[in-house]
């Protein structure tokens, strides 16, 4: 059954967060319009004017005006056509979806439960059994495996009876390709886009982002080629479904980096991995102002800590001491250990781990601050 929200008489702006908008003002307003309808029970999305037949977009049949607002009903909701299906949309008048929808979640949560029943039981049923962990609610696990891995459009906007769509004009483009990111950004002379340690020659219309590492591109067109710090992509720059499709072989090869990247976030801060050997490993870690990690101890490690910056409070086998800028600790295997930030600037420390595991789950949670059970990694 539909459940009924806290503050469910306000209405909701869902926005991509991949999105860019030319006039603020106006997209404004635009929200203003989509909210009225919203009010009276409609879920709304902007449509755009498309300039080329693409299939990375919904397409949207608008309908005739409602009350005399910009505001159409939705006569038909595709997603996803193919480009020879683009191009006879287009020539009918179609929008693109912008993938930004106006609605209370009232007339929301009612309509997934129209369409998709087993979704919104198991979604109510994730909150209902949610736990707080600090500022965050944290969903039950269990109850959220059941849901469907369905966009919005699929679930609802194809089926539901109360969709409309409001025509806008406020600059919208969608930055959900490399290619996009090219055609948005200043380029040189002979139009490449160029970010970070980059250096180029006798190469064209290419798009070459680094984090760290100095890249060189020679005689090259058309390429996609970005470095970060743990991984290099390098792709046909117009080819907008290459990462999508390499995803699935990435997390079956290294799915550490697939899911988690270089840097791992943590509430107490983050850790990064440096350097990793069979019986050693360094990382790089901070930790913010207040943050400290679980009370703990390791069956197959020890460590060794180098603060870099700020001074770390660490509980050592019940004594405490604080460890300063250029000075170390050891923590023995076995020893029950934390690292505390009691200062107003980041901790940063460089940590050296030697044994025969070194993986994360080696890690007896004792007491954490942050309610996170003895499975989840420090």
């Amino acid at each position: 059954m539909a459940r009924k929200l806290h503050g469910s008489e306000v209405i909701i702006v869902v926005v991509a967060a991949d999105h860019m908008i030319d006039n603020p003002d106006v997209f404004s307003q635009a929200c203003k319009t989509a909210a009225e309808a919203a009010k009276n029970g409609l879920i709304v999305t902007f449509g755009i004017t498309p300039d080329h037949p693409s299939a990375a977009y919904g397409y949207l049949a608008p309908g005739p005006e409602i009350d005399g607002s910009e505001v159409r009903i939705l006569e038909r909701f595709v997603e996803k056509p193919d480009t020879q299906n683009a191009e006879i949309f287009i020539a009918q008048g179609y929008l693109w979806n912008s993938g930004n929808f106006v609605f209370s979640p009232d007339v929301l949560l009612q309509e997934y439960a129209k369409q998709d029943p087993e979704t919104e039981m198991a979604a109510g049923e994730a909150v209902d059994n949610a736990t707080p962990d600090l500022n965050f609610l944290i969903l039950d696990d269990s109850a959220f495996s059941k849901t469907a891995a369905k966009s919005i459009d699929y679930a609802v906007m194809e089926k539901t009876s109360l969709a409309a769509v409001l025509p806008v004009h406020f600059g919208w483009s969608d930055v959900g390709s490399w290619n996009s990111v090219w055609a948005l950004s200043p380029q040189d002379g002979q139009h490449n886009v160029l970010k970070g340690p980059v250096v180029l020659s006798d190469a064209r219309n290419n798009l070459v982002v680094s984090d760290k590492l100095l890249t060189a591109v020679v005689g090259v067109e058309d390429l996609a080629i970005i470095a970060t710090e743990d991984a290099v992509l390098v792709a046909k720059r117009e080819d907008a479904t290459a990462l999508k499709r390499l995803v699935g072989k990435i997390r079956q090869t290294f799915p550490n980096i697939a899911e988690l990247g270089a840097r791992v976030h943590r509430p107490w801060g983050s850790y990064q991995s440096l350097d990793v050997g069979e019986r050693y490993q360094v990382k790089r870690i901070v930790v913010k102002p207040g943050g400290q990690l679980s009370l703990q101890k390791h069956h197959h490690r020890s460590e060794h800590w180098v603060v870099v910056r700020g001074t770390a409070k660490v509980t050592l086998d019940a004594v405490q001491r604080m460890v300063h800028e250029n000075e170390s600790i050891y923590i023995p295997i076995g020893a029950v250990h934390r690292l505390e930030n009691p200062g107003k600037i980041d901790i940063e420390l460089i940590e050296v781990q030697t044994g025969s595991y070194l993986g994360e789950d080696d890690i007896i949670r004792l007491e954490d601050v942050y309610n996170r059970n003895s499975e989840s990694t420090n």
